[in-house]
């Protein structure tokens, strides 16, 4: 019983001690709301992925009583749809939202313009520009009457939001018909932003009691010294928005088309043909949030379908070079956009097509050469090969071939020792045979 009574002890000893260590990280654990800003950062194409990231983000700053969603940005623009969202989400936001363009050397361009006019309080960091917003067709160029609906439409639209929110009208407006774009200290100037700040820490030090109206009502600010708790994308988010990119939408296209043409050329157990699937489809997915030019995309295809007929026709290289010249040309116009990040990087377009035309115009023809030789092994492989009889074929016997001593059987009635022998037939491990009548180029081992 005595042993009994001081185990039970050591566990209410054990027991305490843990609720102390818990009690005392609870304490010193930073409080999960009140005097706190939730950061989250877009970098890059503003999409689908992203428009639920803010939502998220939002949302998340709601649950967790923060202060103020603090949204760190660096765009070259993105969807219009996407964009509408995001807006939507700050107008109707109960939380003030901040939007940092930010660190030096980023840029809110095109809709990344249209969301930081939004916000209710807009900063940037020195070294950063906003601005070139001009509305830019997702299916290449418009016709001039579409294209000034969807100028008219962006300029009114950009228009009242800086009416809503306090900030110049004339030079937002600018910005969607001219295509202006200026640096955040002239950004500052003439009212367009609120703050230049070249830190999250300094500008949350500088707009500490400022008042702003929210879905909610106006509040007051209280950022001083405010614990920054970033909020990441999801792992579905950050995949998503990966494939947003131009970059990598080019490259799974190619691949596809890799896998594809492998399978076609060299079928197996189709696992290259399935990847080659995925990854168009993939492909595909990323395309459609993309200014996408589909004269490109069509060049693309026909200079791979080129390139094939040259590895299949071997010629004087007409094919193969039409095939090159194709790729080439509709790799630098599959993405229409004045913006450097929504167009295919040179640097990966060149390497690409010249890989492509070696993979296509070697690989596959190496394959293609190889489907068409002899088998050298196996029933096939040993047909038509000559051997040296060991015992006489009474029709049986033993012949000597490739190395190896064989049980046969003589075709046409009795063949003596010594003469030779040409297989006709495989049966199992029995061989038929018959008299060698004619002069082969091939070794008897």
């Amino acid at each position: 019983m005595s042993r009994i009574a001081e185990s039970g002890r050591w566990a209410v000893k054990l027991v305490s001690l843990a609720l102390v260590i818990v009690a005392l990280f609870a304490l010193g654990a930073p409080a999960q709301n009140g005097n706190q800003v939730i950061l989250a950062d877009v970098e890059g194409i503003i999409d689908p992925a992203v428009a639920e990231y803010i939502n998220t983000s939002i949302a998340t700053a709601k649950r967790e009583q923060a202060t103020a969603l603090l949204i760190r940005m660096d765009t070259p623009g993105g969807l219009d749809s996407s964009m509408r969202s995001i807006i939507k989400d700050i107008f109707a936001s109960e939380v003030p939202v901040i939007v940092y363009v930010a660190p030096t050397g980023s840029r809110a361009a095109s809709a990344g313009t249209f969301i930081t006019m939004a916000a209710h309080v807009a900063a940037m960091a020195p070294g950063t520009n906003i601005g070139a917003a001009h509305p830019v067709n997702i299916a290449g160029d418009m016709p001039d009457d579409v294209a000034r609906k969807a100028e008219n439409d962006a300029g009114a639209y950009i228009r009242g939001i800086a009416k809503e929110t306090g900030r110049n009208q004339d030079w937002t407006e600018d910005a969607v018909r001219k295509s202006v774009s200026i640096t955040s200290e002239k950004a500052l100037e003439l009212n367009v932003i609120d703050h230049v700040s070249p830190s999250v820490d300094s500008l949350l030090d500088t707009i500490d009691g400022t008042s702003v109206k929210t879905a909610a009502g106006r509040t007051t600010l209280k950022t001083k010294d405010a614990e920054v708790v970033e909020n990441p994308m999801s792992f579905r988010q950050r995949m998503l928005h990966t494939l947003a990119n131009p970059n990598v939408a080019y490259l799974l296209l190619i691949l596809g088309f890799y896998g594809l043409i492998y399978e076609f050329a060299n079928p197996g157990f189709g696992l290259s043909g399935v990847g080659g699937a995925i990854f168009i489809v993939l492909g595909l997915y990323s395309i459609q949030v993309l200014p996408v030019n589909y004269a490109g995309l069509v060049l693309i295809v026909l200079g791979v379908a080129l390139l094939i007929g040259e590895a299949f026709n071997p010629g004087f290289g007409v094919l193969g070079a039409g095939g090159i010249i194709a790729m080439t040309v509709g790799s630098f116009i599959l993405f229409e956009s004045p913006l450097p990040g929504l167009r295919v990087s040179p640097y990966i377009i060149l390497p690409t097509v010249g890989v492509t035309a070696g993979f296509i115009l070697i690989a596959v023809r190496m394959a293609l050469r190889a489907q068409k030789q002899a088998p050298s092994t196996g029933a096939e492989g040993m047909i038509g090969l000559v051997g040296e009889v060991l015992t006489a074929l009474t029709p049986r016997g033993e012949v000597f071939v490739h190395g190896e001593r064989w049980s046969a059987e003589s075709i046409e009635g009795e063949i003596n020792v010594g003469e030779e022998v040409e297989i006709v037939n495989l049966q199992g491990l029995h061989l038929k045979v018959k008299r060698h009548s004619e002069a082969k180029n091939m070794e008897i081992t």
